[in-house]
């Protein structure tokens, strides 16, 4: 079981876009409140947008979740997306760092055991502008700095590479997650470079070049501010072990 609560404050009448519901089939509550009572949402390939006015807004969001392992293949347009440069994946920038540390022929095992070995996991050391090269000249970052990171090396040695957002049981803090995907003998498998939740377990919420394609919330017009965000993740059942080295693919 996932689920979510976000507590907003709108200071004017605003449409906001929200990507916090699971990828894939589900048993599922989406409740949107406002100060003069519920507010419908209207859903737009798996995100919902909220006509919301001004006022106090909370969004209130659970799923249960049934196994899954279906894996969708690598097209060639995932291939043409994911070795593009992004807003916070320049890996146009980082072919020849990629090549000298990595050699010609790397490996995704490898770039993400360089990252969690040289990055510091802390929070409140990046913003909302900080892109791979940033936290790779300070060394430091949460759990979307380290995933923009692996992206963009994979990137920049060839690799097709993206993000995805998701629950993760097991996260402590609990909160919502980045980790990177790339492709491994022909399949888009997940790395998480924190090592701080097992890959196994990971439930998708969102897929794309890098955080800006997943964002929880968006403010498409008016103004809006997060004030709180409370995220549960629980697996059923004993979190399994992660060597974080085996290639481990996310179902959609």
């Amino acid at each position: 079981m996932v689920g979510c609560t976000l507590e907003f404050d709108v200071l004017e009448p605003s449409e906001i876009a929200l990507q916090i519901a699971v990828a894939g089939p589900s048993r599922e509550t989406l409740q949107v409140t406002g100060a003069d009572g519920p507010i419908e949402s209207v859903e737009v390939d798996r995100q919902h947008l909220v006509h919301a006015p001004a006022g106090p807004l909370t969004v209130t969001y659970q799923a249960t979740v049934p196994p899954r392992t279906a894996v969708r293949p690598v097209t060639d347009l995932d291939r043409i997306v994911a070795l593009r440069p992004s807003r916070y994946c320049p890996s146009d920038r980082l072919g020849g760092f990629a090549a000298g540390e990595f050699g010609t022929a790397p490996e995704v095992p490898t770039i993400a055991a360089w990252v969690f070995q040289r990055l510091f996991y802390q929070g409140g050391s990046s913003g909302p502008s900080t892109d791979a090269i940033d936290t790779m000249l300070s060394g430091a970052g949460v759990c979307r700095d380290y995933a923009h990171l692996v992206v963009t090396l994979c990137r920049a040695s060839s690799i097709p590479a993206r993000v995805a957002a998701v629950y993760a049981p097991g996260l402590s803090p609990m909160d919502f997650h980045l980790v990177a995907e790339a492709v491994v003998d022909g399949r888009w498998t997940v790395w998480d470079a924190t090592r701080l939740a097992p890959r196994p377990t990971l439930i998708r919420i969102a897929t794309g070049r890098d955080a800006a394609d997943t964002a929880l919330a968006s403010t498409l017009s008016g103004s809006v501010i997060l004030n709180q965000t409370e995220i549960f993740a629980i697996a059923g059942g004993d979190l399994p072990l992660d060597d974080h080295q085996s290639p481990v693919s996310l179902a959609h």
